[in-house]
């Protein structure tokens, strides 16, 4: 993220994706069409469900590995870097060492050097890395939701804890709104849960983008996503939050990403307001300027999809007479709102890689290391260190005081954390605004 002097912002979310049908953020890309169904027969050939041991055998030596899988080329590089430092950091903190463990970090990368998207094939080949590694112990990714429907089945099988800093499709977890017909059990083919992670799920920003708009005056909306499996979940989840805000909906439409323009759609649009879930590689800033001549002072807002500094270089983005207007959320905060732990973990950060204004995505990296090396510490206690016992472990997080704050792991693998980064452009950078705190009444649980 890169935060203007204190907040750049480079973000996504993470999220959330399909990666065929994905964006650059929490980097979204389309490039291979590959199924679930098939990598898993794939990862059954090659061995993915034991080369490296199973959940319950006992890890043998002394040494352990953690990976991580973060699309390290294109749009969302600087937001893997900045998860990689922080789990190099994590590891750094404790010397390299868990108990009589001897910890490695291996960062692999899921995208591809064509064209720096993200991709199904690259995330399957990276789990099936760690799957075949006797010492794999855990697995930092992915920040694609849509690499990890992908990988989450290939991990689960061999048992290993995976933890996402970035993911918040409702899918990969729950049943909340949002999700699709067999989610989440089909990503768990051992019927039990290996994936946390440490940022709020889209329900939550769902109630995020309503809120914000409210709090700006909003009187009524208009939605629009992109048809994919992120945006089109984001968008139900708005519609389902709106009326307890309350907030009127005018209308909520998908579009279609390959048109040239959007000119008859904003011409429908009625409300002083629209909230665009579609991500940023799928067209979305073309709707947001379309929606924008045509309605002159609407205000716009993007969820994470779009929210990175690519929409706000007004060569590629949104053009600077537009900027004004446009606003986006994430799950990444300013390092400025975190407690006494957070702000000295982005000052050691800062002093570690001499970066005077850290990514905010450096400390979800950090966080996902720690509670996994927190996690490795308590399953080892015993004498005998499994793969079940850290998992065992990370869902055994309660109260956990944290860089992040204070947060449980939820049955299902989410956190207990709801707090939403709102953004907005401030000389070409997205540039940090405000926390929108979002009420618990109006998530949907699952």
């Amino acid at each position: 993220m890169r935060v203007a002097a204190r907040a750049q912002v480079g973000v996504r979310s993470r999220p959330s994706r399909n990666p065929k049908e994905e964006r650059t953020l929490r980097a979204r890309w389309l490039v291979t069409a590959v199924s679930i169904a098939s990598l898993a027969v794939g990862v059954s050939a090659c061995g993915g469900g034991g080369g490296g041991g199973g959940p319950t055998a006992k890890i043998t030596g002394t040494s352990l590995t953690v990976y991580s899988s973060l699309p390290e080329q294109g749009a969302s590089g600087d937001q893997a870097k900045a998860i990689e430092n922080g789990v190099k950091l994590a590891v750094k903190d404790r010397g390299g060492k868990v108990g009589k463990y001897t910890v490695t970090y291996k960062p692999l990368d899921d995208s591809l050097a064509s064209t720096g998207a993200a991709d199904e094939g690259k995330g399957a080949q990276n789990a099936r890395t760690a799957v075949q590694d006797s010492s794999a112990i855990g697995y930092v990714g992915e920040y694609n939701s849509g690499i990890s429907k992908v990988t989450i089945p290939i991990l689960n099988k061999a048992g290993i804890t995976q933890i996402s800093p970035a993911n918040t499709y409702v899918g990969l977890t729950s049943t909340a709104p949002g999700h699709e017909p067999g989610e989440p059990d089909k990503y768990y083919p051992t019927g039990k849960r290996t994936y946390a992670r440490v940022v709020p799920k889209d329900t939550i920003q769902a109630a995020a983008l309503v809120t914000a708009a409210k709090q700006d005056g909003c009187s009524s909306i208009h939605v629009f996503n992109s048809k994919t499996t992120y945006s089109a979940g984001l968008a139900r989840n708005i519609g389902l939050v709106a009326p307890k805000v309350p907030m009127k909906i005018e209308g909520n439409d998908a579009y279609d990403p390959k048109a040239a323009n959007y000119r008859s759609l904003a011409a429908n649009v009625k409300a002083p307001c629209v909230i665009q879930t579609g991500e940023i590689e799928q067209n979305g800033v073309q709707l947001m300027k379309d929606v924008a001549t045509a309605d002159k002072g609407v205000k716009l807002y993007g969820a994470d999809g779009i929210c990175l500094n690519a929409s706000a270089d007004p060569t590629k983005g949104i053009p600077t007479t537009l900027a004004p207007q446009f606003k986006c959320t994430i799950a990444t905060l300013d390092p400025k709102t975190f407690g006494p732990t957070g702000k000295k973990f982005f000052k050691d950060f800062s002093t570690e890689y001499h970066q005077p204004h850290p990514d905010p995505y450096a400390i979800y990296g950090f966080e996902s290391a720690s509670l996994l090396l927190d996690s490795i510490q308590k399953a080892a206690a015993s004498g005998t260190l499994t793969r079940q016992k850290v998992t065992d472990a990370v869902f055994s997080t309660k109260d956990r005081k944290s860089v992040l704050g204070t947060y449980s792991i939820d049955k299902n693998g989410d956190t207990t954390l709801t707090d939403y980064g709102l953004y907005k452009i401030v000389g070409k950078t997205l540039t940090f605004d405000r926390v929108i705190k979002s009420n618990p009444s109006l998530v949907g649980s699952g």
